[in-house]
C-alpha cells in the first residue's frame, strides 16, 4: 500500500529518479573510459485496465509506455557501471502526426538528443565519453549537436549524401563499398533471439567521410557538412544456423587511421549488447514489467522507472557474477551495505569450499554471491540469473530495513 501511494504521488516523477540515479552514476565514472549506450524500447501493457489512457505502442493496436534509458559501460572491461538517463512517455496524439510535418524537437528523435547531451553533462568527470547506438539514432541533427566532451559511434541507416570526388559515389553506401578492404580480424557474436552464438570472421573498410545536410527535413540553422569516419565491418561467411550475416556501417566522430583504431571503434560499438540484455531482464528474465496492471498511467511510468534502475542493480550483479569485470562494491551498493553483506554471508556460509563465498570483501561480486543465495542459489548448479537475483535483492533489502531499525522505532 505504502509503494502504491508513492507511485501514484504527483511529487514522484521519473525524471527526478533519473536525475537521482544519474549521479550516482556520474560519480562511479568518474576517471573512467565510459560508453554511454542507449535504445528505446515499448512496454506493451497487456491488462484490460492499461487499454484506456496509455497512448498506442508496437504496430498501434497495443497500449503501454515508451521507455530511453542510457547506460554507462566501462571501455574495455565491459562492467556496468549505472543509468545515465532514462526518460518514460505515454504517446499522445501529437506524436503520431506525420513526421515530416513535425521538427526533430517535437519527434521522438529528440530523445537522442536530449540523452546524449545529458551524457555529456552526467559523466563530466569520465575521462572519455563515447556514445552508441543503433540505427534508429541515425539522423543529421545528433551529429551536429553533439557536445563537445562526447564523441559518437552510429549504425548507419541512411544512404548520405556526401562531398565526392567526380570519379567517387556521392552517396554514404556507394562511397565505402568501393574501397578496398583494409583487414580482417575474429570476433564472438553473442546468441540472440534467432541467433546462435557464433565466432565470425569480419572484413573491414574504413575511410572519412564529409556528410551533407539533408534536403529535406533538417533545419536550415545547421551546418552545411559534418565530417566524420565510415567504419564497415561485414561478415566473410554465411552464418551456419541461417541467420543474417552481419553487416555494420559505423558513423563515427572517433579519428581512425589505422586498423587498430578501426577495431577499437567495432569494439566500443558491440558494447551495445548490453542494453539489449537489460531489456530482456527488464521485461522477461527478472522483472515481467509488461505484466503490471496499473491504470493510472502516472502511477505507471513511475513504476516503468523503479523498476528501470533496480533492473540495473540487477544487470550489474549478474554481470559481476563471476568476479570477471573486478568491480567495486560501491558500484551498485551504498557504503553501509557492506557490513550487512559481510554479515549475511557469514551466516550463509557453508563447510564445503563450494559453500563459501569465494569473492573478496569490498567487491561487487562478494555481494552478488550473497544476493545469489538470498534469492535461493544453492551454489552447486548452474549460475544465478536474473530472476534468482531479484528476489534475493528483494530479500536484501528487507534485512537491511530490519538491521536499520531503532528499538524506538518498534
Amino acid at each position: 500500500m505504502q509503494f502504491t501511494r508513492f507511485l501514484r504521488n504527483r511529487s514522484v516523477s521519473a525524471a527526478e529518479m533519473s536525475r537521482h540515479t544519474g549521479e550516482q552514476t556520474g560519480r562511479r565514472a568518474a576517471g573512467r573510459h565510459v560508453v554511454a549506450v542507449q535504445d528505446s524500447s515499448e512496454l506493451a501493457l497487456g491488462s484490460r485496465r492499461a487499454r484506456a489512457g496509455y497512448g498506442p505502442v508496437g504496430n498501434g493496436n497495443t497500449a503501454g509506455l515508451m521507455l530511453h534509458p542510457m547506460l554507462a559501460v566501462e571501455a574495455g572491461t565491459g562492467a556496468l557501471l549505472g543509468l545515465v538517463s532514462m526518460q518514460v512517455w505515454n504517446r499522445g496524439a501529437e506524436e503520431l502526426a506525420p513526421r515530416r510535418q513535425r521538427a526533430t524537437i517535437n519527434k521522438e528523435s529528440q530523445r537522442w538528443i536530449d540523452a546524449t547531451k545529458q551524457a555529456g553533462a552526467v559523466l563530466e568527470r569520465a575521462a572519455s565519453i563515447t556514445m552508441v547506438s543503433d540505427r534508429e539514432s541515425d539522423f543529421y541533427e545528433l551529429f551536429a549537436e553533439r557536445p563537445h566532451n562526447v564523441d559518437l559511434i552510429v549504425r548507419a541507416c541512411q544512404n548520405r549524401r556526401i562531398e565526392a570526388a567526380q570519379e567517387e559515389p556521392g552517396l554514404l553506401f556507394a562511397f565505402i563499398d568501393a574501397q578496398p578492404e583494409q583487414s580482417r580480424f575474429a570476433v564472438t557474436i553473442p546468441a540472440a533471439p534467432g541467433r546462435c552464438a557464433r565466432d565470425a570472421e569480419l572484413a573491414v573498410r574504413y575511410a572519412p567521410v564529409t556528410v551533407r545536410r539533408p534536403l529535406n527535413g533538417a533545419d536550415p540553422a545547421l551546418p552545411e557538412t559534418v565530417g566524420l569516419t565510415l567504419v564497415d565491418v561485414r561478415e566473410v561467411s554465411k552464418p551456419k544456423d541461417g541467420s543474417e550475416p552481419v553487416h555494420w556501417r559505423l558513423l563515427t566522430t572517433h579519428s581512425v587511421a589505422t586498423v587498430a583504431q578501426a577495431r577499437r571503434v567495432v569494439d566500443l560499438y558491440r558494447s551495445r549488447w548490453v542494453i539489449e540484455e537489460f531489456f530482456r531482464t527488464l521485461k522477461t528474465a527478472g522483472f515481467d514489467i509488461e505484466a503490471a496492471d496499473i491504470g493510472d498511467p502516472h502511477a505507471m511510468i513511475n513504476f516503468a522507472a523503479a523498476a528501470t534502475i533496480a533492473a540495473v542493480t540487477i544487470k550489474q550483479l549478474v554481470q559481476a557474477r563471476d568476479g570477471n569485470t573486478d568491480q567495486r562494491l560501491s558500484d551498485a551498493f551504498d557504503p553501509d551495505d557492506r557490513p550487512i553483506l559481510e554479515a549475511v554471508s557469514a551466516k550463509l556460509e557453508g563447510k564445503t569450499e563450494r559453500q563459501r563465498n569465494p569473492h573478496p570483501k569490498g567487491s561487487l561480486a562478494f555481494a552478488a554471491w550473497v544476493i545469489a543465495r538470498l534469492g535461493g542459489w544453492t551454489g552447486y548448479y548452474g549460475k544465478p540469473g536474473p530472476k534468482v537475483m531479484r528476489i534475493g535483492l528483494a530479500e536484501f533489502h528487507a534485512i537491511k530495513y530490519g538491521a536499520t531499525l531503532d528499538v524506538h522505532d518498534v
